[in-house]
């Protein structure tokens, strides 16, 4: 049976379905949802790409950042705890950077926590023993080190509302086609809107991410001691809920395209939102975490160093085909994906050093 019957059935037999347990059923239900069933997802083959599948020195210059955490925090025993591995690269690149430096890497342990059976069977093809996998952060325990995350939270199941004369959420109906019904706000929708002092115009659309909420809470409970490294694209509450975006920042993905139309294609193609780097901050100070710092990709990169690495990796011989993809790597992270995603790292429990990707 399709995904998409097997939601009308679930429509006709309890009513219709909010955005977000639609959007659950879409990404992540069993051998059906797009990041639990077969096929490509990143790179060429698949829908999209991430800044680590186009080449290793994203996951060179991560690593290099995770290592100064590591001597800030007095090169003890260290845990990176990567939500999301995808295909398995980014983790690679950053064990590839550490296998450098023998004293850091006698102290690593790196967690992967995946949902997806389908993405952790390819993540455990690609990597070796030193990497362990989790169906949760709290199955590992507290730890001390990071946790990263690289284009994860995007894809946390959204509520969508629209203000009206008061706060409605959408619902998902099926009338000879999916269609939107509106219904009254549960009170933690409007709350998380409350808490942000968010007030939103008549008319205006927009999406709430309880799950990131969820999300934070249970990684500052699991986090003794370390830092939360944050990667994705979004805006702080100012820009995401300014005028320009009243019809909210929905998108999906399908083989490199992007649309609108989370109705169709069901199963098939990534759905969505843009993160609110805002709420991650706050709810992240609530739960004891202190926000060092946020800043674009390309600011992070650069001020690791990135345009040296460049540089000496692709430059040292005069060669056509290597300086062409020097050029498309610089233009792709300093500028294209670079200027997209933002950084957001939080700490807790550490010395208020600066980071060097924070320095720009």
């Amino acid at each position: 049976m399709e995904l998409s019957e097997i939601i009308i059935q679930r429509i006709s037999a309890q009513g219709p379905l909010s955005f977000h347990d639609f959007m659950e059923m879409c990404l992540y239900y069993p051998g059906k949802g797009y990041y639990t069933s077969s096929g490509d997802k990143i790179g060429k083959n698949g829908d999209y790409y991430t800044s680590s599948n186009i080449t290793s020195l994203f996951g060179a210059m991560i690593g290099k950042q995770l290592e100064e955490m590591w001597t800030i925090m007095d090169k003890k025993e260290f845990c990176i705890v990567e939500y999301g591995a995808g295909t398995g690269m980014l983790c690679r690149d950053i064990i590839s950077y550490v296998e450098k430096n023998d004293e850091f890497l006698s102290k690593l342990r790196y967690c992967i926590v995946e949902r997806s059976p389908t993405m952790r069977e390819r993540e455990s093809g690609r990597l070796d023993g030193k990497v362990c996998w989790y169906d949760s952060i709290i199955d590992i325990g507290a730890f001390t080190g990071c946790i990263l995350s690289n284009e994860v939270v995007d894809n946390f199941s959204i509520h969508q509302v629209v203000m009206k004369e008061q706060l409605m959420e959408v619902f998902v109906d099926y009338r000879n086609g999916f269609v939107e019904v509106l219904r009254p706000a549960e009170k933690k929708l409007a709350d998380y809107l409350a808490q942000l002092h968010i007030r939103l115009p008549k008319d205006f659309r927009t999406e709430i991410n309880l799950e990131a909420v969820r999300w934070m809470r249970e990684i500052a409970k699991t986090l003794k001691k370390g830092y939360v490294l944050t990667i994705d694209y979004g805006y702080p509450s100012l820009q995401l809920y300014s005028q320009c975006r009243s019809n909210g920042t929905l998108l999906c993905y399908s083989k490199h395209t992007v649309n609108d139309h989370p109705y169709e294609n069901i199963g098939g193609q990534d759905i969505t939102s843009h993160i609110n780097f805002s709420a991650l901050s706050y709810w992240g100070g609530k739960w004891g975490l202190t926000t060092s710092g946020l800043t674009s990709q390309a600011s992070f990169l650069r001020s690791l160093g990135l345009e040296r690495f460049l540089h000496e990796t692709y430059l040292q011989q005069k060669d056509y085909m290597r300086f062409r993809e020097y050029a498309f790597l610089k233009y792709a992270l300093l500028f294209d994906m670079g200027q997209k995603f933002k950084v957001l790292i939080q700490s807790k429990n550490v010395p208020s050093t600066q980071l060097s990707g924070l320095l720009a």
